[in-house]
Order: structure tokens, then C-alpha cells, then sequence
């Protein structure tokens, strides 16, 4: 029998953890008993299997809400109290009546040593159950909200991570590293020199452990390759000339923090940090991926019937040995052997960036972009400022978005406008040959 088989939790020890939790919410005991209680259900969750721990998940969500009686009586108290001088404690009572002892339990929870840490973790696996599991959306709605207020931008600390920094610490920049894999140490000694910077954010109560990374380069000029950037043999710029910062990589490191959003907080402070260690700096940019442009491509094969013509189909088609329908080159380009093709990646340029433009101007999810990193970028106040064909040709970036990458933009003057343009309206704010390219 597997770790994740065994059967549910016993009838006595549910019991007993039922019993715990009853008292942390009901906060019997003084601030050492609390304390204890909680840590002793940290210590019993800790041990549990997968479906232990979604059986204790589950009991908090489903017998520690409001009560709902509490709450029609509060409820019927303030409509009778409204335009009276009682309104207020009335609503004070309402709101009171509509809070959870989930939220007492958690708290609890937070006051342990490693308790915030415990609590990322824990929400970690409530995600992990979530779909599986509806029921559970009221707790993790809670305890986002905890984690939001706990992990402000307020109590968070800014710090540059270098070659020196604790060997331990930078085995999690390697592990964390969602974008473009950090390959060995020279690669990362690579990222770690002077015409690189890398930060992270932390939380006092989680020193050891980073929340976000975000990489960047020096250099002259908006960069169109992450090869060129990542290149290890490549020599080393002198910083001090640079003009330009490229963030080309920011990886969240906590998956217990899906929906607390830090990272533009992140970016504003690295600018600053920036502008006063190198003041020639004038332009401050991405080179981004495009995760979602093969899936959502997938999903519209419309797009690449509309992206070419049947003149560059039937060219295509030749050289690269396929059918020439929209269907066989949809198939054919995720391989990316054609990258090493002149004549062959010519003839596909034109059509690719369409196909990008498109997904980027018009690709939805509800009402805003489909593309998780545009939807970071734009919300934050940049704009799509250049398309990037074969900027980055390691397998995962044919198979996830045919090579091609996207600079967003970040001009401060502009930012403030931009969110709200996208905020209110859901704009794409892009530059003019982005939207020519992305008609439809």
C-alpha cells in the first residue's frame, strides 16, 4: 500500500483533531494553550498522507464556517436597525455574526514559530485538492485573504542576491527557477555577475525562504535572444555603459501564494534600486516568453489559417517536406528543427508574428489576455513593445511558443495610464506595428 492509499484517518484520532479544533475556535485557555494546541495540530497535520490532510482540510472548511442561524438572526437585527441610531452596532454585529472560526483557527496557526510558513504550505495542498474538491473554495477564499494581509508589500524586504550569497540560498534560486533553467553552477555564476543583478523579496517570518526572483541584464539595446543573454562565453559588459535593464525572468517561488500579488511592487523597487546604482539607465524592459501561445493556438486553429497565405503555405510546405494546409505546419513547428533552417525561418517570420500579434491583442481569457505573463506585465503598466522572432530556441520555447518572445515595455510616465486602461477597459496597450500585425 502507498503513502497516499492508506485509508482515511481513524474514527478516535479524527476525533481528537476535531476536538482541538473546536478549541481554537472557540479560544479556550490563555495565549500558552493556544499556542500548544496549535502546535500539536500543525505537528499531526504534518505527518498525514495526502488524504489525511484533505480530511482535515475539509473538516475546517465544512464545520467551522458562520453559523447560519447567527447570521439570519444578525441579518434581520440590521434590517430592522437601518436609518436608526443601533445601525451600526447592528451592522458591527452582522459583521461579526458572518465571520468564521475558520479564521480564529488559522490565526492560531500564524502565531507559531514557523507558522506562516506552515500556513503557505498548507494552502499549497488545499490548491492541490481544490478542483477535485469544490467544496473547499470557502476556506481557500479565507485563507487567501489571511495570506494577503499577512504577506503586504509593507512587511516584505528587498535583497540582491550575488555569488557570495549563502550557497544554500542559491541552490533555491536553482531550484525555483520557472523560466529558463538554471543549467549548473557557471550558468548561475553566469546570471550572478557585474552586468547582471538578481533580487528576490522575503518575509521576516520566512527568512530563509524566497517568494520571487527576478533576474536582469545590463546591456545597450532591447534584447531579442535569451540564448545571447544566457550565453556563458559571452564577455562581460561594463555596467556602469548600460542603458537598458532587461528583466528576462521572474519566477514565483511559492505555490501556497497563487493570488497574492507582490511581484509590480517587486519591479517598481528593483527600478529604483537600479536607477540609483546605475543613473544612465533610461529604458527598462522584459524579454518575456509566450506560455500559452502554442495551447491557445491549439485551441483556435482558426489562427494560423488566417496568419498565412496560401502562397507562404505552399513555400513553406516545400521546404519544410509537409502538406501545405495550416494543419500540417501547425504540427510540423513545435519541433523546431527548422531554426537552423535560413531560407525555411525567412518564410516563417512574417506569419509567426502574426500568429504572436494576434494572441496577444485578441487571445482572451474572460475578459483579459489569455496569456498568464502578458496579464502580469499589462496589469502592471507595461506595454507590448516588440515581438521577437526565434529569441529563444531551446526546445521548451518552440514547444510552448514557436520561439518567439515578446518585450514589454515599462515607461514610467506611462504606468499609471496603462493599468487603468486595463483595469477599466481590459486595453492591450501595445505599440502600432504590434496592432497592425494583430488584425484579424
Amino acid at each position: 500500500m502507498t503513502e497516499n492509499s492508506k485509508p482515511p484517518l481513524p474514527a478516535k484520532q479524527l476525533a481528537r483533531i476535531r476536538t482541538l479544533l473546536k478549541e481554537c475556535a472557540a479560544g479556550l485557555g490563555g495565549e500558552v494553550s493556544a499556542r500548544h494546541r496549535a502546535a500539536k495540530l500543525a505537528e499531526t497535520y504534518l505527518a498525514l498522507n495526502d488524504a489525511g490532510r484533505h480530511e482535515i482540510l475539509r473538516l475546517i472548511a465544512l464545520e467551522f464556517g458562520p453559523d447560519p442561524k447567527k447570521v439570519a438572526k444578525a441579518h434581520d437585527a440590521y434590517q430592522a436597525a437601518v436609518g436608526s441610531p443601533g445601525q451600526w452596532d447592528a451592522e458591527a454585529a452582522l459583521r461579526a455574526a458572518m465571520r468564521s472560526t475558520r479564521l480564529r483557527i488559522l490565526t492560531q496557526f500564524n502565531a507559531l514559530p514557523q507558522g506562516v510558513k506552515f500556513l503557505v504550505d498548507l494552502r499549497a495542498n488545499l490548491l492541490s485538492y481544490l478542483k477535485e474538491d469544490p467544496e473547499l473554495k470557502a476556506l481557500d477564499r479565507e485563507l487567501e485573504n489571511r495570506l494577503s494581509a499577512w504577506f503586504d508589500v509593507g512587511f516584505l524586504e528587498l535583497h540582491r542576491l550575488t555569488w557570495h550569497t549563502p550557497a544554500a540560498l542559491l541552490e533555491k534560486l536553482i531550484d525555483y527557477e520557472a523560466v529558463h533553467e538554471i543549467r549548473s553552477w557557471t550558468d548561475l555564476k553566469n546570471r550572478l555577475d557585474s552586468d547582471r543583478r538578481c533580487y528576490a523579496f522575503f518575509h521576516p517570518r520566512m527568512p530563509d525562504e524566497p517568494l520571487i526572483f527576478v533576474e536582469v541584464a545590463l546591456i545597450n539595446h532591447l534584447a531579442d535572444s535569451v540564448q545571447h543573454l544566457l550565453d556563458e562565453a559571452a564577455p562581460t559588459a561594463d555596467p556602469l555603459r548600460a542603458d537598458t535593464a532587461i528583466f528576462y525572468s521572474i519566477s514565483n517561488t511559492q505555490v501556497g501564494l497563487r493570488g497574492v500579488s507582490f511581484g509590480n511592487f517587486l519591479l517598481k523597487r528593483v527600478i529604483e534600486d537600479l536607477k540609483r546604482d546605475f543613473p544612465r539607465l533610461k529604458t527598462f524592459a522584459t524579454l518575456s516568453p509566450l506560455p500559452g501561445l502554442r495551447i491557445w493556438a491549439d485551441r483556435n486553429p482558426e489562427l494560423f489559417a488566417g496568419a498565412f497565405t496560401e502562397g507562404e503555405l505552399k513555400k513553406i510546405a516545400k521546404l519544410a517536406d509537409i502538406e501545405p494546409t495550416a494543419a500540417a505546419l501547425q504540427a510540423y513547428l513545435p519541433q523546431g528543427d527548422w531554426g537552423t533552417k535560413p531560407r525555411l525561418a525567412r518564410l516563417l517570420e512574417p506569419g509567426l508574428t502574426r500568429v504572436a500579434a494576434r494572441y496577444l491583442m485578441h487571445g482572451k481569457r474572460g475578459d483579459r489576455p489569455a496569456d498568464p505573463v502578458a496579464r502580469f506585465h499589462l496589469g502592471n503598466g507595461a506595454r507590448v513593445e516588440r515581438l521577437n522572432f526565434l529569441a529563444d530556441t531551446a526546445p521548451k520555447g518552440f514547444k510552448q511558443s514557436y520561439g518567439m518572445m515578446v518585450n514589454y515595455l515599462y515607461d514610467p510616465d506611462d504606468l499609471e495610464e496603462n493599468v487603468e486602461a486595463f483595469v477599466r477597459e481590459g486595453q492591450v496597450v501595445a505599440v502600432a506595428a504590434v496592432r497592425h500585425a494583430g488584425k484579424l
